[in-house]
């Protein structure tokens, strides 16, 4: 039987999570503890005794650096790397780059609360979890997946919101729980699928 791997690892902390700024599509490399995680990701996986053949990842600097790092750590620099935007985090719009709470002053606390943890109202110029999984989830479907199916054991390292999108089809969690569902940066989710694309057990190795 084929080992139909595939890891999500959401990048490690970055510049502007560090600052509480809204990032989205905005490109803030990795801080000093980012590193630290990304590293940390690649040694849990090494200590898990995982292995992959191709990995994915967005066109953001925070997740490729993450899944250079974590390669790296694990000695496996060399395989083959797909980017695309596909895979970028949810585009905040007006939202980007501003400090959570100048936010929270201009539109209001409960405002901000329902951009940010609703399913499918997008704050304004940007993008829904809704959005995001439209856009998120073909490219998982027609590009990830297949590599899956075929037994290549597959890394992906992106970002918070795209990582939800999947991981809402994936544990067929609802609009109201996959809002409530916490991805640790750095921590990788271990998923083994069916023949069918259906999940046969996942493990987090956050912690």
């Amino acid at each position: 039987m084929s080992d139909r791997l595939l890891v999500l690892v959401r990048h490690g902390q970055s510049e502007w999570n560090l600052k509480n700024l809204f990032t989205g599509w905005k490109d803030p490399d990795l801080t000093e503890l980012g590193v630290k995680e990304a590293v940390a990701a690649g040694r849990k996986l090494k200590d898990e005794g995982l292995s992959f053949d191709v990995a994915f990842t967005s066109a953001l600097t925070r997740a490729q650096k993450t899944l250079d790092l974590a390669l790296k750590e694990m000695g496996q620099s060399g395989i083959p790397i797909t980017r695309n935007l596909a895979l970028n985090e949810r585009d905040y719009g007006d939202l980007s780059g501003l400090n959570k709470d100048d936010a929270r002053a201009k539109w209001g606390e409960e405002q901000v609360l329902i951009w940010r943890r609703s399913y499918d109202v997008p704050p304004p110029g940007g993008e829904s979890l809704k959005d995001t999984l439209a856009r998120t989830l073909p490219y998982y479907v027609q590009e990830i997946l297949p590599c899956v199916l075929r037994g290549q054991r597959t890394l992906v390292a992106a970002h918070g919101n795209s990582l939800r999108a999947l991981i809402m089809v994936l544990e067929k969690l609802t609009p109201e729980q996959i809002l409530k569902r916490e991805l640790g940066t750095g921590a990788p989710v271990v998923y083994r699928l069916n023949a069918d694309a259906t999940v046969a057990s996942v493990k987090d190795l956050a912690g």
